[in-house]
């Protein structure tokens, strides 16, 4: 019993590092929208989306799009986008956004007012597709603290979401920009994770008989 109490302390401890504003995890559909973070369980099935965090960015009676944040690869924007021109001189590597259509390029970007052509996500977070938007951010020189680029997507067809999130396949978190432009992307999982094993550890502290 003492060591349970120990591990669970233990996990608690672990997670202090996160952002204060980064609200603990819900596995309830009515929390499901835009702006949203699907985190994968530890033991998921689909090895296309182990360790994976997902941005909903678009919700619809069509079914859900989302990008995963936390895929950073070693190519750079030069080269994964080389038939932009104001891409040629970008070393900042591009994400992978999910399995699907990977010949599909889309952004997020931190803005103070809504771009032109842009959707807000979450808070100054805007969804960024349209080729002009793209051309002009890149030739802004704007860098990955604001702007991030993201090769396919992930989706999900009328009613299919629902369907995963019954079967226990998601953890549901608030939409975070200092997560999502985490400067240690490869972390964020691992960190999202633990905050879930922490409220878990904490049930268990609060139960009768612990």
């Amino acid at each position: 019993m003492r060591l349970q109490r120990a591990v669970a302390l233990s996990i608690i401890a672990s997670v202090l590092c996160l952002p204060l504003s980064v609200v603990a995890q819900s596995t309830q559909l009515k929390d499901l929208g835009v702006g949203k973070m699907l985190v994968a369980p530890r033991d998921c099935p689909d090895a296309n989306f182990a360790k994976a965090v997902i941005l909903l960015v678009q919700i619809d009676e069509n079914g859900a799009v989302g990008l995963m944040i936390n895929q950073r690869t070693t190519v750079p924007i030069s080269r994964a986008l080389d038939s932009l021109k104001s891409a040629i001189n970008h070393k900042d590597p591009v994400y992978l956004g999910g399995p699907v259509d990977g010949s599909t390029v889309l952004a997020l970007l931190r803005a103070s007012s809504k771009p032109e052509e842009a959707r807000r996500v979450v808070g100054d977070v805007y969804l960024v597709g349209a080729r002009t938007l793209l051309e002009k951010t890149l030739a802004a020189g704007t860098g990955p603290s604001e702007f991030r680029t993201y090769l396919g997507y992930c989706g999900w067809g009328t009613g299919q979401l629902e369907r995963e999130m019954k079967l226990g396949a998601w953890y549901i978190f608030d939409g975070n920009a200092r997560l999502i432009f985490d400067s240690d992307p490869e972390s964020v999982w691992s960190r999202l994770i633990a905050r879930t094993e922490q409220k878990v550890a904490q049930t268990r502290l609060s139960a009768p008989g612990y």
